[in-house]
């Protein structure tokens, strides 16, 4: 439940088209739901403005089966991270309402339809190189699930930066931008340098030795002299998308 589901029960009551009994057993259904080995926090969505988001690495498939179908109880969307490819195909084959986006590693439920995506900004997800896109479309996933509009820009890391003037006016329009990089971690600095919209900077494990799995690229971006970019941990396109669908509320 979100705030404006508890806006829509209150003008129910005041309306008398929902008993005050009704709307407290919806309120009700927001007590924790433990399950044994979970513990899901229904009231996520109604605090924060986002539901809570299942991390699906190091559970089995039965258990995310489990958590997902306590959530599908609940109105609004749903939806699993990190969850591998034979794991995700035991939870659809037993949990139709699932999408699998397979690059992304998300199972997600009840997105919203195009026309309910918000208009008040752009969220633009920019990767440096196709080694990237793994993350970057955990944040694309992410935000448009939480109901942003979403634009992509792909492959344009500064070993070929000239490919970026392309997309500068997308770039500016945008309302807030994410940017994946890996190896050195340089683009997302050159990015802030160019246009006034926050920038959130995902460093990757993508890279040679001394990237270090991705510590060589989270140390450039925190150096970064460019105002107005932020950063978050390694491969976190979804901690990332959470940030930018703040900014764009």
């Amino acid at each position: 439940m979100d705030k404006k589901r508890v806006e829509q029960l209150l003008e129910q009551v005041k309306a008398g088209t929902c008993s005050v009994d009704e709307a407290l057993a919806s309120f009700e259904r927001l007590r924790p739901d433990a399950l044994g080995y979970a513990c899901l926090d229904h009231q996520r969505a109604l605090r924060t403005g986002r539901p809570e988001v299942i991390y699906g690495e190091n559970k089995t498939a039965k258990q995310i089966c489990g958590i997902l179908h306590a959530m599908l109880a609940r109105p609004g969307v749903v939806m699993a991270t990190r969850v591998d490819e034979e794991k995700a195909a035991q939870v659809t084959a037993s949990m139709a309402d699932f999408s699998y986006y397979k690059e992304a590693r998300m199972l997600v439920a009840r997105a919203p339809a195009p026309e309910e995506l918000r208009e008040c900004g752009v969220v633009t997800v920019v990767s440096a190189g196709t080694s990237d896109m793994a993350v970057a479309e955990e944040a694309r996933v992410t935000a448009l699930s939480l109901g942003n509009r979403v634009e992509s820009i792909c492959d344009v890391g500064v070993a070929g930066i000239h490919r970026l003037y392309d997309h500068l006016d997308s770039l500016h329009r945008a309302r807030v931008l994410v940017v994946v990089a890996g190896m050195e971690g340089a683009l997302p600095g050159v990015i802030a340098g160019l246009v006034p919209t926050p920038v959130i900077a995902v460093p990757t494990s993508v890279g040679y030795g001394t990237g270090f799995g991705g510590v060589a690229a989270l140390v450039g971006m925190l150096n970064s002299c460019a105002p107005g970019l932020a950063v978050v941990n390694i491969d976190n396109g979804f901690g990332a998308a959470c940030m930018a669908d703040a900014i764009n509320r």
